[in-house]
């Protein structure tokens, strides 16, 4: 006979590892199963450094999401005694008229949060890592700064532990079977019975939601780190963390020298070549690596000089490129997590939060309307 626990998470990475965390600490029967081990490089959710910020150029009703990330991302900290993000502000800089720049002022004012505009002659001053053409500005939110993404899932699954949760790594998911009274979870070895599950299983979430086969695409990202020319400047005290209009080029991201490979600098959605996630990450090849050489020489000269290394991640992007949190159509006791599409990390711990209120309250007070298969997909998606 299989064992029944009240709640099954499926996929411990970011958002998986912080639901079954806040699920545990309810006092409920909870399993996670991984695939894979913790904060494996197959994820989405390693690599030392994540943004996070509270201007949101995206959509201003991201905002209060954010508020209460902060709030769960401090709390996590104190239970466990440890660092998880790291303020340095973030830098906006585009042309005024940029999405990333005039979306990031919308977001401000409607929430009144703090920000300031510095025109090119005060970046230069305050930030001499960066080069600006004449037209652009830089929006510093200063209140942004970086997660360690290592850390936070580590840290969940520790408390997840603590809680009482059942953690198996190394065990694949390979069907979920929902019925009237609960959920019927088959692994490569073994069978669970839960009464309620969530899926969070990143680039392999179409594989167990096959609503979500055409849509949930991975894509390849690359990042690289480069030591400084000059590392006084490339300080996080003197380059905050950013994102930049590129024009064209689209849209750049990158952190100081906060470890010992350097700056780190990734175009977002980089060349949106979609993946295998059965597949070991496709290694860097000359193409990535002059596309980030190539803004590094441009835009950041004396922060980011010489490549010392490069990797290649995934992003799993819905066509919106909003987050999924919702149930699966037809079945009431399944809680669907695509959450990411390259910009989630820093709502790990709301996410998680709301995905555990999902499955055990059915409904969450935190706002999640972006975020349904109906507003996805169409009407036709609930049933």
């Amino acid at each position: 006979m299989s064992e029944t626990f009240d709640l099954a998470v499926i996929g411990l990475g970011a958002m998986g590892s912080a639901a079954l965390s806040f699920a545990a600490a309810r006092g409920v029967k909870a399993i996670g199963i991984e695939a894979h081990y913790p904060a494996h490089a197959l994820s989405s959710s390693h690599g030392d450094s994540r943004l996070i910020r509270l201007g949101y150029f995206e959509d201003p009703s991201y905002v209060p999401l954010l508020q209460r990330a902060y709030e769960n991302w401090r709390r996590l900290e104190a239970r466990l005694r440890a660092d998880i993000l790291t303020v340095t502000g973030v830098l906006q800089i585009g042309s005024p008229d940029s999405k990333i720049v005039s979306g990031t002022r919308a977001s401000c004012d409607l929430h009144g949060l703090a920000h300031e505009i510095l025109d090119p002659e005060a970046m230069a001053r305050r930030y001499p890592a960066f080069v600006l053409d004449e037209d652009e500005i830089g929006l510093l939110d200063p209140q942004g700064g970086y997660i360690r993404p290592e850390a936070a899932v580590m840290g969940y699954l520790k408390l997840a532990a603590e809680e009482g949760a059942a953690l198996h790594f190394g065990e694949k998911v390979t069907a979920i079977e929902p019925d009237d009274a609960g959920v019927t979870v088959v692994s490569d070895t073994g069978r669970y019975r839960a009464k309620k599950v969530i899926v969070a299983t990143g680039a392999w979430v179409a594989e167990l939601v096959p609503q979500l086969v055409p849509y949930a695409v991975p894509i390849r990202q690359v990042v690289a780190w480069y030591q400084p020319q000059d590392g006084f400047v490339a300080q996080p005290q003197r380059m905050p963390c950013f994102i930049r209009d590129n024009r064209e080029g689209g849209s750049f991201f990158g952190f100081p020298a906060i470890g010992i490979d350097g700056v780190k600098i990734g175009r977002h959605a980089h060349f949106r070549e979609p993946i295998d996630p059965k597949l070991p990450n496709p290694p860097v090849n000359d193409a990535d690596t002059a596309l980030l050489d190539d803004f590094a020489r441009r835009r950041l000269p004396l922060a980011a000089w010489q490549r010392a290394r490069a990797t290649t991640c995934r992003y799993t992007m819905l066509p919106s490129e909003d987050f999924l949190l919702d149930f699966m159509p037809g079945a009431a006791n399944v809680v669907v997590s695509s959450a990411c599409s390259g910009h989630g990390f820093k709502f790990t711990s709301v996410i998680g939060e709301i995905l555990s209120d999902l499955a055990l309250d059915g409904g969450s007070r935190l706002p999640t309307g972006l975020f349904s298969f109906e507003r996805h997909f169409g009407a036709g998606a609930a049933g």
